[in-house]
């Protein structure tokens, strides 16, 4: 059989093996929301010069951040989409900041269609791109399929890839390397390495990754001013335990008792990644003789040696504004880690486990400087947690070092910006 016809052959099951499973996937909760627009029942995305996909909220912050920061010399639209309804409240508020535009970009946002390839083909002849950027590891066979049938351009910006996604894709190297995009831009040299093995292309090159440029330490911000200065009193020993995810639940209420332990006085701020689980933590607590209380039912100022269980979306970031130490979860079970950057533009420094591989594009350097603190188990987080709240480093020299850190790392928005530039004129 020619590759030809074996790519054929492929494209027309795996369109088939897509409308088996859309029924089922209509039952979704995720993704019942906006199937419309992911199976173009009622209407086509409009027109566009570029087409950029951003599969989630956090890819959509770096379309944010390029939107906001390209200039084109000529009328240029950008279609914006993305799988999630997090990703497209961010892209619609994108979209909202740019009218009227000063800078020649207007844009729209939507779905990402279903990875069909006979949707694909109708999307791509509605929108009839000059270019598609795809964002970080959106490598979609159906999708690249179509924009290779139809000749339109591809480029990877701020481009990842683990190892294992690379095993997987290399279980049909020749496929891969007939839909290969025109450039990428990666964010690591292993990075580089692994999609210059699956599509063999010349046209990989480094870039800063663009999430650098969105971080930045915050003006210092009086106790006064803090609104969480009503629940706590000035200097009160303040520990933060945030974005706990459920597997790892049972490493952190042990964690919990320890510091509970070790200083009788301190106040524990937990924070579960998701509001669902509140009600296993109450439960959790209660069992482990822990003295705990809602911040929802705070009224008045927080006892000292008593767990906060947050219950309230939305305060974790001027939380750290109080904090001595804080632990960041996701990391002590193989989850991939949450953004352990944040407490550091506040002047905390971090304490993770020893799982971070949603992170890994910071780089082990962070770790070399002692800016944030990794152990190999909950005792290690510990350890260091108990050192940190000890003598806590002031606030405006953790800002400083980590300002200096992140000044060679910036300019990721400027490449991507100038890629998308070239390849488009």
């Amino acid at each position: 059989m020619s590759q030809s016809l074996k790519l054929r052959t492929a494209s027309f099951v795996y369109d088939l093996g897509w409308k088996a499973a859309l029924p089922f996937l209509h039952r979704n909760e995720r993704l019942r929301e906006g199937f419309d627009r992911r199976t173009l029942k009622h209407s086509l995305p409009p027109q566009a010069d570029v087409w950029i996909q951003a599969a989630s909220a956090g890819e959509a912050k770096l379309a944010t951040r390029i939107l906001d920061n390209i200039k084109a010399t000529s009328p240029t639209k950008f279609l914006l989409t993305t799988n999630t309804s997090q990703g497209l409240s961010e892209l619609e508020r994108t979209v909202y900041r740019l009218t009227p535009n000063a800078r020649n970009i207007s844009a729209t946002a939507t779905y990402f269609p279903f990875d069909m390839p006979s949707l694909a083909i109708k999307a791509l002849k509605a929108v009839n791109p000059k270019l598609v950027v795809l964002l970080e590891t959106e490598i979609w066979p159906g999708f690249l399929l179509a924009c290779k049938e139809l000749g339109i351009k591809v480029i990877i910006i701020n481009a990842r890839m683990s190892t294992k996604s690379l095993a997987g894709y290399m279980t049909w190297p020749s496929f891969f390397k007939t839909i290969a995009p025109e450039e990428i831009l990666a964010i690591s040299p292993n990075d580089a390495n692994r999609f210059q093995t699956l599509f063999e292309i010349d046209k990989v090159s480094l870039m800063p990754n663009i999430k650098f440029d969105s971080t930045a330490t915050v003006a210092p911000l009086a106790y006064t001013a803090n609104p969480l200065s009503k629940i706590f009193k000035p200097k009160t020993p303040f520990i933060i335990l945030g974005s706990i995810r459920k597997e790892e639940e049972s490493q952190v209420l042990k964690l919990t008792a320890a510091l509970k332990k070790e200083r009788p006085k301190t106040v524990i701020g937990l924070f579960p990644r998701h509001m669902h689980r509140i009600d296993a933590w109450k439960d959790m607590l209660e069992k482990k003789g822990l003295p705990w209380i809602l911040r929802s039912e705070v009224d008045g100022k927080v006892p000292l040696g008593h767990i906060v269980l947050w219950d309230v979306f939305g305060e974790m970031l001027s939380a750290f504004s109080l904090a001595r130490a804080a632990f960041i979860g996701g990391s002590l079970a193989p989850v991939g880690g949450q953004n352990f950057l944040e407490p550091l533009s506040y002047g905390v420094t971090p304490v993770i486990g020893p799982y971070w591989t949603n992170f890994n594009w910071v780089g082990k350097d962070i770790f070399a400087k002692k800016l944030a603190r990794q152990a190999d188990d909950y005792e290690g987080v510990l350890k260091n947690l108990l050192l940190i709240s000890k003598k806590a480093p002031k606030p405006d020299k953790v800002k400083k070092d980590f300002e200096k850190y992140l000044e060679n790392m910036r300019g990721g928005t400027e490449l991507a910006c100038e890629a998308i530039l070239r390849n488009l004129s």
